[in-house]
């Protein structure tokens, strides 16, 4: 890549600092939950018509997802993403502020070059809601609006430290109701069928099934329905519950343990069950190509990484930019944003609203636009990508 590409990337993004700043901070300070996010999304999506950018409204049927698109002629697609929904109690306590500002600083920069014909093609910014619920970027990739639309796809998040390959896992939800019967618990308790004690029973499964399953795997959950009077045998009882395993075929076949584990309860205690699944959050499948792009860039900017061996064995949670990464190409780099805090918490919060996270932010950003810009200049990097993502991800 020439120093005037680079160069233009470096002015860009430094150039929307207090822009970009002010954004942050009205997303950070107004957290909406998702599907809800009303204010982020009339903010974003003024700014990026005002940008020069055609705006799809309403993308996908949600009301607050939009796809942001410029191309000067035909060329290589490249796709980033925005999340700004925040977390019920604790807003922005997985830094989606900065995540918004990410996608619009890469896709300005890029736009810039575009602009000035340093490269040739189209770009899209997505503005994907909900990640912490229902999951946008899903409807995306089941109405093929990345597949048909993009190349490649590309965004980063924020954590405690920088990374390249910490384990993003696949993750289903699923609601499990019991029906039983009900009756007085003191007059005729056996005349009753308890649907709380059919639930506790396939807790107790589900927790000595653990034992019995891969250390990555995870199953956490809380009751949502337990009863209405203490005097009253319950006859419906739910709770609603996380799945998640290192790679959605490790899900496969764990989904099924875990259903035993309550179908069991329903057959011992006489109730009926329901469980009612979600959709598939996939894990992020890394494309090896374009994060050696990304490091390079990176660490000219004086981030560091600990071994991929060391990193593949911390697991951060789970996000739907992986069912990004089975369709098209993709990376989901971590930045560290100057805090030892742990995602999803209060002090994460308070972090990703300092000067700290978001100069580490536009950093970050930096070199993800320069990795884009490889990606449209450099048509053998592209098929070295695509041919790693044809590979598929290895079990």
């Amino acid at each position: 890549m020439n120093a005037t590409i680079e160069t233009v990337i470096d002015n860009t993004i430094n150039g929307l600092d207090r822009e970009l700043r002010q954004i942050s901070l009205q997303i950070h300070d107004n957290p909406e939950l998702g599907n809800r996010e009303y204010k982020a999304y009339a903010l974003l999506t003024d700014y990026l018509e005002k940008k020069g950018f055609k705006l799809t409204h309403k993308a996908v049927g949600l009301e607050t997802a939009f796809m942001a698109e410029f191309s000067n002629g035909p060329g290589r697609r490249v796709g980033f993403c925005c999340e700004y929904d925040g977390l019920p109690g604790v807003g922005m306590a997985c830094g989606h502020n900065l995540i918004s500002v990410q996608g619009l600083a890469c896709a300005l920069a890029t736009k810039a070059l575009m602009e000035q014909n340093l490269i040739q093609g189209t770009l899209v910014l997505y503005g994907t809601p909900a990640e912490e619920s229902t999951n946008g970027k899903i409807d995306f990739v089941e109405q093929k609006e990345v597949q048909n639309r993009v190349d490649v796809a590309m965004m980063l998040h924020p954590f405690a430290k920088d990374c390249l390959y910490a384990l993003m896992l696949a993750l289903d939800q699923v609601e499990i109701e019991f029906f039983g019967k009900a009756s007085h618990a003191g007059m005729a308790p056996w005349n009753g069928i308890n649907a709380l004690d059919a639930l506790m029973q396939g807790w107790d499964n589900m927790s000595m099934l653990r034992q019995q399953t891969l250390p990555s795997n995870r199953m956490h959950g809380f009751i949502q329905h337990g009863g209405n009077s203490a005097n009253v045998i319950p006859d419906y009882a739910s709770a609603k519950f996380y799945i998640r395993a290192n790679t959605r075929d490790q899900l496969a076949e764990l989904k099924p343990k875990f259903e035993q584990c309550f179908k069991a309860a329903a057959v011992a205690t006489g109730c009926q069950v329901k469980l009612t699944w979600g959709r598939l959050v996939e894990d992020v499948f890394v494309n090896d190509t374009m994060t050696s792009i990304y490091k390079k860039f990176s660490e000219q900017e004086g981030m560091s990484f600990a071994p991929r061996t060391e990193e593949e064995k911390t697991t951060t949670g789970s996000t739907d930019m992986g069912n990004f990464s089975y369709v098209v190409p993709t990376i989901h780099p971590g930045f560290a944003i100057g805090t030892t805090a742990a995602n999803h918490t209060i002090e994460f919060t308070k972090a990703a609203r300092t000067e700290q996270a978001h100069a580490y932010t536009l950093r970050a950003s930096r070199c993800l636009a320069k990795t884009a810009a490889s990606i449209y200049l450099d048509e053998g990097l592209y098929h070295q990508a695509v041919a790693d993502f044809k590979k598929g991800k290895p079990q």
